[in-house]
């Protein structure tokens, strides 16, 4: 058996993960639950992940692990190279931290979800769309202040935090996708774009690209 990757095309979660499996050379079969139809709250998913969210990965052995940075980690701790974080506790800390603004504080109040909330308290789409591009455009903002306020040792290279991508540009890439669906103005975060760039050159990144994917539209 082959690992199983719950996906959905524009889902910036699943889209860490495809980065993620692409940098490690790893393998897994893509299934498809469309969010904006609701499959991923049918019965048979949720006995894989309770969440209803995806990606869900489905290891070899039948284990399920959910939450992309979790995975992400996961991939990194079994298939060490290319590393995806670096070794000092303190840059470790420091990507982690990046990595968590994006996942925990940008992108954990703007997705889906949240957005039909918003919407189901009464807020047309064009105010929940509103909502979405606050969030991310404020989040972000703090984002090229991390890069810019990083160590002398981490400004070694074109990514976020070095000379090689890590988890942190991992995390950028989907949510720069995102902000540009929401219309947010990039144009004050150089370093970002910079990151997104040298990434976006790079085979793993641009073959998890939701684009890119079978089940796009």
């Amino acid at each position: 058996m082959s690992m199983i990757l719950w996906d959905y095309w524009r889902s910036t979660a699943a889209y860490r993960v495809r980065i993620a499996l692409n940098l490690k050379g790893l393998r897994a079969e893509h299934r498809v639950r469309h969010l904006r139809r609701g499959e991923q709250r049918e019965a048979a998913f949720l006995a894989v992940n309770p969440q209803g969210l995806v990606p869900a990965l489905v290891l070899e052995d039948g284990t399920v692990l959910t939450q992309s940075l979790a995975i992400c980690e996961y991939l990194d701790e079994t298939h060490p190279e290319p590393p995806l974080l670096p070794r000092d506790p303190i840059a470790r800390a420091r990507v982690r931290a990046f990595a968590q603004a994006i996942a925990a504080e940008i992108h954990a109040v703007q997705n889906l979800k949240v957005l039909n909330r918003v919407k189901a308290l009464g807020h047309d789409q064009a105010a929940a769309n509103a909502w979405a591009h606050d969030v991310i455009a404020e989040g972000l903002a703090a984002c090229e202040a991390l890069v810019r306020d990083r160590p002398e040792a981490s400004k070694e290279g074109p990514f976020c935090f070095g000379a090689a991508p890590g988890l942190a540009d991992i995390a950028l890439v989907p949510q720069l996708y995102n902000a540009r669906r929401f219309g947010v103005d990039l144009g004050a975060m150089p370093l970002l774009a910079a990151a997104e760039a040298a990434c976006l050159a790079l085979p793993a990144f641009a073959a998890a690209a939701p684009e890119r994917q079978a089940d796009a539209e």
